[in-house]
């Protein structure tokens, strides 16, 4: 069976025939903004959106099948996280996982306090509810990065005051993938009982994660980052950590998120936990070792380059770069024209004009954020692909550094000198 990956493929092929354009691999490198739905997870989903289309809150046995399959999903993503099934809740993916978790937190607990930290590189789900949050009532705190995007433990502990309620740190960055001290964080706010809750959207199903030995309270995921179905996400809270309603209406999600189950939606989500967790650790593997040979070779055969994120605690999947003399925007449309698909950073801020905010709240002056370029792998990518996205990296870069004023201006003046 082909996986739409391999259809796309075919298809960009047969395109670029019909316009007598080089023939050209197809290479989908934004892992991290969203991935193929696996072949055995589309063939799960079929049965329930024709034949198996029952409601699963209906009495009568052809709609309690279909209970029965929400409850083997939960029961299947509570294994990969050692959880308990009932503290998993459904969503419509994780950036209303993160709203729920936040808004519903806080909304339930301001009598004890309207105090929350979080960080200056949360995805923008986190943010702007941060911002919502702050706007009816609530003193947030942003944490600082250090050069490699991690906070500093010495600045939560100092940031905790007696008001403080909830703290939430992403697992790892969706940009830079630099990968957070979990563990000592949720021991920090247990220690201060707060609760933590951590953004994993890009973690979960990259990383093994245990809630307990972690300490975490609550944490969001989303299907469509695991090779699962796009609009699917779970939440997972606690038990003993009270919950602001999401939705109202039905007792659906124990009446936290009312609402008709989506029970195509669900079955793939669970498919797509059950195969990225039993392949974690050869993926992991496989990943890792790819990634740093793209790292490699792109820091040792492109002049005035820096790896953005830490080298080692980062993503398996995650290389990101600045090249300086260079736009980013630019270099996404090159490679997209050689068949390479990329990205900048977030998919989520694609098409804005201003520099990613992880990377300036690494320090990076405005000039070097803008050359910016993630490349996030896949399990069907290849050492063959890495080497023609590098290769063609080479070729784009330096195509637009012979364009650039500013690099003819280096080349020119020995005694400047790059800033990275």
């Amino acid at each position: 069976m082909f996986s739409a990956y391999d259809s796309y493929k075919i298809k960009f092929m047969i395109l670029t025939e019909e316009n007598d354009m080089e023939d050209k691999r197809f290479v989908y490198m934004d892992h991290a903004a969203t991935t193929a739905v696996h072949p055995d997870v589309a063939e799960v989903m079929i049965p329930y959106f024709t034949d198996k289309f029952g409601n699963p809150s209906s009495v009568y046995k052809f709609a309690s099948d279909n209970r029965e399959v929400v409850s083997n999903a939960r029961r299947t993503i509570a294994k990969t996280l050692n959880a308990d099934y009932s503290e998993i809740y459904f969503t419509a993916g994780g950036s209303e996982s993160d709203n729920w978790a936040l808004k519903g937190y806080a909304l339930s607990h301001k009598d004890k306090g309207r105090h929350i930290i979080t960080t200056k590189i949360e995805h923008h789900a986190i943010l702007h509810t941060a911002e919502f949050l702050s706007d009816n009532g609530f003193e947030i705190t942003y944490l600082g990065v250090d050069e490699n995007g991690i906070i500093r433990l010495e600045d939560l502990k100092k940031a905790i005051r007696p008001d403080t309620i909830l703290i939430s740190v992403m697992f790892a960055n969706n940009e830079i993938g630099t990968l957070q001290p979990i563990k000592e964080i949720g021991e920090i706010a247990r220690a201060n009982n707060i609760a933590f809750h951590t953004d994993a959207v890009q973690a979960y199903g990259q990383l093994p994660i245990d809630v307990n030995e972690l300490y975490i309270d609550m944490l969001s995921a989303s299907g469509h980052k695991l090779n699962g179905p796009k609009g699917t996400g779970f939440l997972y809270v606690r038990k003993g950590i009270k919950l602001d309603n999401l939705i109202h209406g039905g007792q659906q999600e124990r009446g936290k998120r009312a609402g008709t189950e989506n029970v195509p939606g669900i079955a793939g989500l669970g498919k797509a936990c059950e195969i990225a967790n039993s392949t974690l650790e050869e993926r992991i593997n496989r990943e890792t070792s790819l990634r740093d040979y793209l790292i490699d070779r792109i820091l040792m055969e492109i002049p005035y380059v820096r790896l953005n994120g830490h080298r080692t605690k980062r993503l398996p999947n995650n290389a990101n770069f600045c090249f300086q003399f260079t736009e980013g925007e630019s270099i996404l449309i090159m490679l997209d024209m050689e068949g390479i698909c990329a990205s900048s950073g977030s998919a989520c801020t694609s098409g804005s004009l201003d520099p990613s905010h992880v990377l300036m709240a690494l320090g990076l002056p405005k000039d070097v954020a803008k050359g910016s370029l993630r490349l996030t792998l896949g399990y069907e990518n290849t050492k063959e692909d890495v080497d023609y996205v590098v290769d063609n990296v080479k070729a784009v870069v330096n195509k637009l550094r012979s364009m650039s004023p500013a690099y003819e201006d280096y080349i020119k003046n020995s005694s400047l000198k790059t800033v990275y």
